[in-house]
């Protein structure tokens, strides 16, 4: 039960941060912070980083159902696995929370609201001199992924 408070953390951040976002801004609206970051509020209907997000509705229903059951899958591996495993226990907090923060989202509004916008002025990465919106649950994802990919590495080797 410890570990799911981790996942709980990250779902709050995740949520208070896309409603203050909804509340304060207006979609497409951006507010520049630096010389590479803005705030720009915008809604996608596919996966992390905007992967299909121009499909015509399928990928929803994909996207939610795949969450869902990783969703579940994560929380009976928590509850199986073998004692100690911290950064694996931990690395799979930052994805359940962030992979239920974005479940929520798609259940209730049919799309994710993303509003981190990173870019490097005219450098062109894959023909985007933006990298696409993304949200604190896609961040916390990411991380977890990577600290998995660490664990498994550490660990096998």
């Amino acid at each position: 039960m410890q570990w799911l408070i981790i996942a709980m953390v990250i779902l709050a951040i995740d949520q208070l941060s896309k409603y203050w976002i909804s509340v304060n801004f207006l979609l497409d609206q951006a507010f520049p912070v630096t010389s590479f970051f803005n705030i720009f509020f915008t809604y996608n209907t596919g996966a992390a980083f905007s992967f299909l997000a121009k499909a015509n509705g399928w990928q929803e229903w994909l996207f939610g159902g795949i969450a869902a059951f990783i969703s579940l899958a994560i929380i009976y591996w928590l509850y199986s696995a073998p004692p100690g495993r911290k950064l694996a226990k931990f690395s799979l907090m930052l994805i359940l929370g962030g992979a239920i923060g974005n479940l929520i989202d798609r259940a209730i509004y049919g799309y994710v609201r993303d509003f981190l916008d990173f870019y490097w002025n005219n450098f062109s990465l894959l023909l985007y001199s933006h990298f696409p919106a993304f949200n604190f649950a896609d961040s916390a994802v990411c991380v977890g992924a990577m600290f998995l990919i660490i664990e498994v590495f550490r660990r096998d080797y």
